[in-house]
């Protein structure tokens, strides 16, 4: 049974998106089937088909015929079925096993369908069609080299179709031999020049090389030919919005609007968010206020819009539209969820826990509220709440890396640094090559004082990422505050101060490895650097009177001493220090009475950024997700 030519009335090559759209355009031609099975005489086969000579149909036709009609039922069983009975009468018929092969694709039993292609001779099918259908199941199937060959053969057979080319065309895009892909799209053009599709393939992959203004040329001949082709027009949407063409853009939705449909959630959706990016907000509004009118019970619209108040620096008319929904629609949790968001921004704290435990209240399953809920306790300081939140949220979404990257840092802003160990450790079970968990693990480890755990911890990380900065300052300043591995302190700390090297507690890293290591000058040069970047961190300040301290600079260093202390006044180990030098007692102490040796040993480590680290720690950006 052999397959024929597949066109509309038109000329214009039919492009089928499923197995159903194929099948209609079988039926278009199921008379001339009837003389194409191989139960009928070659002679009557080959002779001109007369009004009066038209022949019965075959015992393989009547079973094709009753497996197409199955096919339009959506009864692929039976469409199987029936179309293996048919080939029980034409064993030979290549069509027949292609359109098995294509049935059982289209279910997901791959191996069935490639096995069934696999009794096709290839080289004994003499329809361009067929090897078309062929080539694209084993392009389905992986078998790329082999559907390329099909491709080839096909347009030998028929180099005037058009078909095989677009259609190698799009594999080659798929396998990114996008300027492959272009030549062979371009011949399939100079057969079919009216193919809307094959200048929208030929957009892409002009597109794919870089050539935005000639793909933008291909997507609009593909729009001259065919009106309602939406894919093109949608293409030619990305391309402004990723150049920022304004006025070409509203052009192109007054047409999609006036030629494909008005109506369009998509493309009008992708358009309001392109004019929000041109800041463009009354015609956003103007189209979001349409879409409302068009379909007055989609949220998701109405949300939209709220989103467009909030870029347009109006929180309060945002808050309006979401409390005018949820007055109406009580149980959208999705939307109370984004007007507690919207509470945040306008500092209406009450009104986000509010919100936020309503949805709690009305789901507790619901996961967004919970974990929106725990972040906005933990930047309350109200870690013991967090965490019971966010742990609830741990176990809604076990495998999220973030639940447990925020579980982990409340426990360590509640000084639970063991719970903070386990929850991250917990995540990286699910993610082993997250680097924040992985970071965060080393400096839990460090508040246990696990340093080689520590060290293990941060190998990791930069085994992931070798330019993680945080990871580098952090190993390189705590070897150095150790006074171990001195040189790669500093080879580490220098690394980090490359990759940013106006952040000034790396400098000051750098700086601190300088010094221990005996390159004063040099670390000297670096802290004031550092000073100058960061004016305060008493750390710096504290570093910096050491080192002058060292080089007999007296004054120098008592000044830089009680700039750290008027920044950081319970710093008990740099009081000692201070008294022990010889400078006396701190301006800001000298009327307090002396504290005894086991008061002044309970100092606590500085928080910087609302983490309690160790010193080490205050090198470090603040952890993802805050």
């Amino acid at each position: 049974m052999r397959q024929p030519q597949r066109r509309c009335a038109e000329g214009t090559r039919v492009r089928s998106n499923g197995w159903r759209e194929r099948v209609l355009v079988t039926f278009l031609l199921i008379p001339l089937l009837v003389v194409s099975c191989a139960a009928v005489p070659e002679s009557e086969r080959n002779a001109a088909i007369q009004p009066d000579s038209v022949p019965l149909p075959s015992p393989a036709y009547y079973h094709f015929l009753q497996g197409y009609l199955a096919e339009l039922a959506n009864d692929v069983p039976k469409a199987v079925a029936e179309y293996r009975a048919a080939l029980q009468f034409d064993p030979k018929s290549a069509f027949l096993r292609v359109r098995l092969a294509a049935l059982q694709f289209l279910s997901g039993n791959m191996q069935r369908a490639m096995a069934m292609l696999d009794e096709v001779e290839s080289a004994e099918v003499r329809d361009a069609a067929v090897l078309v259908e062929m080539a694209k199941i084993y392009a389905g199937g992986g078998q790329f080299d082999r559907a390329l060959a099909l491709y080839d053969e096909a347009v030998r057979l028929n180099p005037e179709r058009g078909e095989p080319y677009f259609d190698k065309g799009v594999l080659l895009l798929n396998l990114k031999r996008s300027r492959e892909a272009e030549t062979v799209i371009a011949q399939g053009l100079d057969h079919a020049p009216e193919s809307h599709f094959g200048y929208f393939y030929q957009g892409k992959a002009l597109e794919a090389q870089g050539k935005r203004t000639e793909a933008k040329e291909a997507y609009l001949q593909a729009i001259n030919r065919a009106k309602r082709f939406e894919p093109a027009y949608q293409a030619l949407l990305k391309l402004y919005e990723a150049d920022g063409n304004l006025r070409e853009a509203i052009d192109l939705y007054d047409a999609f609007v006036s030629s494909v449909t008005p109506r369009d959630e998509t493309f009008r959706k992708d358009f309001v968010r392109f004019l929000v990016k041109q800041q463009d907000y009354e015609l956003a509004l103007d189209i979001l206020d349409q879409m409302i009118v068009d379909e007055p019970q989609d949220v998701k619209v109405q949300i939209q819009r709220a989103l467009v108040y909030v870029e347009m620096k109006e929180p309060l008319r945002a808050v309006t539209e979401l409390e005018g929904i949820l007055e109406a629609r009580p149980s959208e949790l999705r939307v109370r969820d984004y007007l507690g968001w919207l509470y945040e921004q306008i500092d209406d704290v009450d009104g986000a826990l509010d919100a936020y435990r309503t949805n709690i209240d009305l789901d507790a399953t619901f996961y967004d509220s919970r974990i929106h809920l725990g972040i906005l306790l933990y930047r309350l300081t109200r870690y013991d709440e967090a965490v019971r939140h966010l742990t609830q949220a741990a176990g809604l979404k076990p495998s999220n890396p973030e639940t447990h990257l925020l579980l982990g840092l409340s426990y360590l802003q509640a000084n639970e640094f063991e719970q903070a160990t386990s929850a991250f450790e917990k995540g990286l079970e699910y993610h082993p090559d997250d680097e924040d968990l992985r970071f965060n693990l080393g400096a839990a480890y460090d508040k246990l004082d696990r340093f080689p755990d520590v060290v293990r911890a941060m190998e990791a990380v930069l085994a992931l990422n070798p330019d993680h900065t945080d990871a580098l300052n952090y190993l390189g300043y705590s070897y150095a505050d150790r006074g171990i591995n001195g040189e790669e302190a500093v080879e580490l700390t220098r690394r980090a101060v490359a990759l940013k090297p106006d952040n000034g507690a790396y400098v000051d890293s750098l700086g601190w490895a300088l010094f221990k290591v005996g390159r004063v000058s040099e670390a000297l040069q670096e802290l004031q650097r550092a000073a100058e970047l960061v004016k305060d961190d008493p750390v710096i300040f504290e570093h910096l009177g050491e080192i002058y301290l060292i080089q007999d600079h007296q004054d120098a260093a008592k000044a830089a001493w009680i700039r750290a202390l008027e920044l950081d006044p319970d710093n008990e180990k740099l009081i000692e220090r201070f008294r022990e030098v010889g400078f006396g007692s701190p301006p800001h102490r000298q009327a307090e009475p002396l504290q005894d040796e086991a008061q002044v040993n309970q100092g606590a480590d500085p928080v910087i950024s609302g983490f309690p680290f160790p010193r080490a720690g205050r090198h470090m950006s603040p952890p993802a997700g805050q």
